[in-house]
């Protein structure tokens, strides 16, 4: 016990080194090691992680936000001229299959050419951080292609074509609704009826009915109900009682995602946010939630490792310092626990949406005065 206490004493002593943690992610958005040459499909999703990991550092100041903007537009799925392809607009993970570049105008016809639901939200995401208004997202074209990946049973595929359906791709869809604000991209019922029956025996959840509990399914669960604003309509209070149990019994120093299971850089988020979003995470222990993630900070590189002494990689990196903002690390910005992204981001949404009802308001007040002026004109 002694010899533990004096692990927690040796790593406090650690610095949060900053400066490197931004250089870390400025390469991430320059070139990846030849080992991540696998997640060349989903790099929109890392990108988001490295640009949401500066705003979180407060360094967005060091990227060029214009170029950046257009290459995410580049890899939206946008429909053809005959909107045959539909069922298939969202944003691709990379230009991977070859599609010529394009920020504007019509889609291109192919077969294969498909938005995928986990990087349509991380490209929303990225485009909130990096400031833009939206406007250049097609939004009809975007809840219709998510709309087709939805099942019966209220999960999504990733993708139209099939993949895994669970709870992540749930939250995915939640997120891209919330942040449209239009709730049509998705039928909100049945997919509350998934998640209430992925809550498993021990009162975490899985990534289906049946399926074992964990960490990160629990806040894929907890956040799209929070974004829907249904969470206390979906469980009764005791069993939210027990969901917090079950969350705040996965802190060890760290997190871990399940029961007998290491302690992990990235519960530090995904377990602390859902406690977060349930309204306890001040009972957690925050000393030794910080000892464990800054022993798996890179002090060579920056980064953040899963464990200590291990590679840090772009994912354990960025959640990793949302796990220190989470308790109030100093110079780093507030993250906005449901949709994982600084709350800065979370404001700069907030005006838009409300951009978007004025703009909305003012269209509807138009067209009832054209109608008045055409009853008057036409009237006997």
């Amino acid at each position: 016990m002694a010899e533990e206490e004096n692990q927690f004493e040796e790593f406090e002593q650690i610095d949060f080194l900053r400066d490197r943690h931004i250089r870390f992610f400025q390469r991430t958005l320059q070139i990846l090691p030849e080992r991540y040459s696998s997640l060349e499909t989903t790099r929109l999703t890392i990108v988001f992680f490295a640009l949401s990991g500066l705003d979180v550092l407060d360094a967005l100041d060091v990227i060029e936000k214009n170029s950046m903007i257009e290459w995410i537009y580049s890899h939206q799925v946008l429909p053809t001229d005959d909107q045959s392809n539909l069922s298939q607009c969202g944003f691709r993970g990379s230009s991977h299959i070859g599609i010529p570049y394009s920020t504007k105008g019509p889609g291109v016809p192919h077969p294969y050419d498909s938005g995928h639901v986990a990087m349509t939200y991380t490209g929303l995401c990225s485009l909130l951080i990096l400031g833009d208004d939206l406007s250049r997202v097609n939004k009809q074209a975007i809840l219709a292609g998510l709309r087709v990946l939805q099942l019966e049973d209220g999960s999504f595929y990733a993708v139209p074509e099939g993949s895994e359906n669970d709870i992540r791709f749930i939250y995915c869809a939640a997120s891209i609704c919330y942040m449209l604000d239009d709730w049509s991209g998705m039928d909100i019922q049945k997919a509350i009826e998934y998640i209430r029956s992925s809550l498993s025996y021990d009162s975490g959840f899985g990534q289906g009915a049946g399926r074992e509990s964990h960490g990160g399914w629990t806040y894929c669960a907890i956040a799209s109900l929070c974004l829907m604003g249904r969470l206390e309509e979906a469980f009764t209070a005791k069993e939210l009682e027990r969901i917090r149990r079950w969350c705040i019994m996965r802190q060890q120093t760290g997190f871990h995602g399940r029961p007998n299971k290491p302690v992990d850089t990235c519960y530090s988020f995904w377990v602390g946010a859902t406690l977060e979003l349930l309204g306890v995470f001040q009972y957690t222990h925050f000393e030794k939630n910080r000892s464990f993630i800054l022993s798996t900070q890179d002090r060579l590189v920056g980064g953040f490792a899963k464990w200590p002494d291990s590679h840090p990689d772009p994912l354990h990196a960025y959640l990793g310092i949302c796990g220190l903002a989470l308790i109030g690390e100093p110079n780093l910005k507030k993250v906005h626990p449901a949709l994982n992204i600084t709350q800065r981001a979370f404001e700069h949404l907030q005006q838009l949406q409300r951009t978007w009802k004025d703009n909305s308001h003012l269209k509807d007040s138009q067209w009832g005065s054209d109608l008045d002026s055409v009853s008057e004109n036409y009237a006997p």
